[in-house]
């Protein structure tokens, strides 16, 4: 049994829903998001909440339930609040840069490195050496921030490179002579 899709979905103020034929639409002060609802799942919307239940007692519907209501809530609190994501940059000359809809990354490459942000997402560069990124959608911050990361994941033994700001890189020792 999902324990996760028994928790009803609170709905802040400001936040609308809109649920039509498995559509349900969420639009906050963020922007609004859509998302197709899985054949198994029910919805409803009451006093200020959304409880979703299985419409058949199968295994598969169970989980399919507890997916759903992370996806839901993902969606009413990225337009509500929204989600970000910050990246440090470690490494002697290591720099970013953000301009408008392009991140400028310096990361000791021969050539600087444009990153062209999708739509829906922005960036900010508070410090040299720090990466933040801002957006409504969890998975496509969260996508955004990986493809950034992998131009120069951390390395292991000096710990050089782009990694998430909470991330731990475990260090090895160098070889000795």
């Amino acid at each position: 049994m999902s324990r996760i899709a028994n928790s009803p979905v609170e709905l802040p103020s400001g936040v609308e829903v809109n649920i039509a034929n498995g559509l349900v639409s969420v639009k906050g002060s963020n922007g609004s998001m859509n998302l197709q609802l899985h054949d198994l799942v029910d919805i409803v919307n009451e006093d200020n909440q959304l409880k979703l239940s299985a419409k058949k007692e199968s295994k598969e519907a169970v989980a399919m339930t507890g997916t759903f209501r992370s996806l839901v809530n993902n969606m009413v609190v990225g337009v509500s609040e929204g989600f970000e994501k910050k990246l440090q940059l470690i490494g002697v000359g290591y720099r970013a840069k953000a301009e408008g809809k392009n991140v400028n990354l310096v990361v000791g490459y021969s050539h600087p490195i444009d990153y062209k942000l999708p739509e829906g997402i922005t960036a900010d560069t508070p410090t040299q050496t720090e990466i933040v990124i801002k957006g409504a959608d969890k998975q496509q911050v969260g996508q955004v921030a990986a493809e950034i990361r992998k131009f120069r994941p951390p390395e292991p033994y000096k710990g050089k490179g782009i990694r998430y700001a909470d991330e731990h890189v475990f260090r090895k020792e160098a070889k000795k002579k």
